[in-house]
């Protein structure tokens, strides 16, 4: 097809209405499932994209959402990726908005884009001075995954597999445990540590402490240097991949074999993590779902249906050689 696809093409292709094609693109209800499901394959079939100015004339809605992120850093941009990806799986345009670091000039912007009347909705995965979900104006979501200080939080505070981590460890028959914290003022830092605490009390482990430090391979290194040399056997819980690295270079150095000595547990399961020697045990954090699960919850806003089901396993231990039981080694 040389020509741009039309919603009648959509419509031909899908087996449905014109007009049927047009409710589904405008968010209206009376659609069944099935049916928005039929019509919204046939549009990426056909790489069909909805005339934004027509509709709006037509029906007072632009099909464009906006997206507020911190995107000073690289972690916010897998949450994108699956934010833009439903967004325009529903038919919608998103473009993506920095917003100003300073709190009274960051609300004065939002005021702006609120009123440019350009988006019938806002996702903002930031702490935001006002939100509307109820009508009257684009529908304003924040679903709070970073603090003021771009910190992640939300979602991403959840230490339940640090929990699991120990506790697998200790059916190994791991009695003492070190909990490499980094940087106190984040709040998943601050909620990994609480679990750690609270699991070695509940467990009747020995706790060698709670170092706080930042999120260098630095500090695992002087972490791991600072022991008493009868430290192991041992089991290190770092609160990221890069501290559990720095400490599996200072045991390794100091000559503790791991994972028979000495077990180590990192989090964010970078790409490096699974060829390191011994590859690394890490959480993996499916950010691109939650991305898409947030879109979700806005689309349904802004067309006022249902809410999405929030999904499970957002948050998944990956085990690898560094916590192997080395009664299972050869």
């Amino acid at each position: 097809m040389d020509r741009r696809p039309t919603s009648h093409d959509v419509a031909h292709r899908a087996g449905v209405s014109q007009s049927t094609v047009s409710m589904v693109f405008t968010g209206r209800s009376g659609i069944s499932e099935a049916t928005r499901d039929k019509v919204l394959r046939a549009a990426a079939e056909l790489h069909y994209r909805p005339n934004l100015a027509a509709r709006s004339m037509r029906t007072q809605r632009t099909g464009r959402l906006a997206v507020v992120v911190p995107i000073a850093t690289m972690n916010p941009l897998t949450l994108l990726s699956g934010a833009i990806a439903a967004a325009r799986d529903e038919g919608y345009v998103v473009e993506v908005v920095s917003l100003p670091d300073d709190a009274e000039e960051r609300e004065g912007r939002l005021s702006e884009l609120v009123d440019s009347g350009q988006y019938e909705g806002v996702l903002a995965f930031t702490p935001l001075p006002f939100t509307d979900t109820t009508g009257g104006g684009p529908i304003v979501l924040s679903v709070g995954e970073f603090d003021d200080a771009m910190h992640m939080t939300g979602e991403f505070t959840d230490s339940r597999p640090i929990t699991e981590m120990i506790e697998r460890l200790a059916t190994q028959g791991h009695r003492r445990f070190i909990h490499l914290a980094g940087a106190p003022d984040f709040p998943s830092a601050r909620a990994r540590r609480d679990a750690y605490l609270e699991t070695i009390d509940r467990l009747g482990l020995e706790s060698l402490g709670v170092t706080a430090g930042d999120w260098s391979g630095e500090a695992g290194e002087e972490a791991i240097d600072a022991l008493p040399d009868d430290a192991p056997p041992l089991a290190v819980i770092a609160a990221n991949d890069v501290i559990a690295t720095g400490a599996i270079r200072a045991a390794t150095r100091r000559g503790w074999r791991l994972p028979h000595e000495v077990a180590v547990t990192g989090w964010d399961d970078h790409h490096q993590s699974a060829f390191l020697v011994p590859s690394l045990t890490s959480v993996a954090q499916d950010r691109e779902r939650l991305g898409a699960y947030s879109m979700h919850r806005l689309v349904a806003a802004v067309r006022r249906g249902e809410p999405p089901v929030k999904p499970d396993g957002l948050l998944t231990i990956v085990w690898r050689e560094s916590t192997e039981s080395p009664q299972r080694l050869p």
